[in-house]
């Protein structure tokens, strides 16, 4: 399962410029104040938090709590994702660190953070167990696990609608994505009820799922759109 990471490494370094582009119009519309909404109410009520946002990606989340205020980290595994969040962060002047790092082993101290968020990220994880287990052991008494993805190796194939980002994406690209999707299923079992499962398990308590954030931030079909119902899952340590 070592190759599916490398793979992703590859894929993910490929799309880095249309990714990002696409993020940033998400940090400068409307979408900036709705996924900041859907964090605030997930995350605990105080300034100056630390906070660690796994599979950064080119930094939206950590960028949008560094601008409250907030101490973000945010790690991911391919280099050129992080190379590009350090580019938009300094261009935004948003303090935030990047690192180069992988989401299911992360090198910190235990008990550093307050929360830890991701998103579109799990299903990308080959040892989702082993995961969720090294993010419990990250957080500080009381801390919360934000975890907003979707069940992507079980998405039934869909024509992406005009102007969508994945319009833009060649036919090898995404028939990598579809490939990639179909290594991993087998290591998944239904989404969110397997990760509700997996996070007890770690130690995690008062895990609450939330579906209905899918209609919340994809309330209209355009370039951000995103055909596949993402849930949001919130656990505490």
């Amino acid at each position: 399962m070592e190759e599916i990471k490398q793979r992703m490494t590859s894929y993910w370094t490929q799309r880095v410029e249309q990714f990002s582009a696409l993020r940033y119009k998400e940090l400068q519309g409307e979408k900036h104040r709705q996924w900041l909404e859907e964090l605030q109410t997930r995350l605990p009520a105080s300034t100056g938090l630390e906070i660690l946002d796994i599979g950064t990606g080119t930094g939206f989340f950590a960028l949008l709590l560094g601008g409250q205020g907030h101490r973000v980290t945010g790690i991911d595994l391919t280099p050129n994702m992080v190379s590009e969040a350090r580019r938009v962060a300094e261009q935004l002047g948003v303090e935030a660190e990047f690192l180069v790092m992988d989401a299911e082993q992360p090198n910190f101290p235990p008990h550093r953070f307050d929360a830890i968020v991701t998103r579109n990220l799990t299903w990308t994880l080959p040892h989702l167990p082993r995961a969720y287990e090294a993010w419990h052991t990250l957080l500080k008494p009381g801390g919360v696990l934000v975890n907003f993805d979707g069940d992507y190796c079980r998405e039934a194939p869909y024509d992406a609608p005009a102007h969508h980002a994945h319009q833009g994406m060649g036919e090898g690209i995404l028939a990598e994505y579809q490939q990639m999707k179909q290594a991993l299923r087998p290591t998944q079992q239904a989404r969110p009820q397997w990760d509700v499962e997996l996070l007890r398990q770690a130690g995690f308590q008062e895990v609450q799922v939330d579906t209905g954030v899918w209609k919340r931030i994809y309330d209209k079909v355009d370039e951000f759109y995103n055909p596949t119902p993402i849930f949001a899952i919130t656990a505490r340590e």
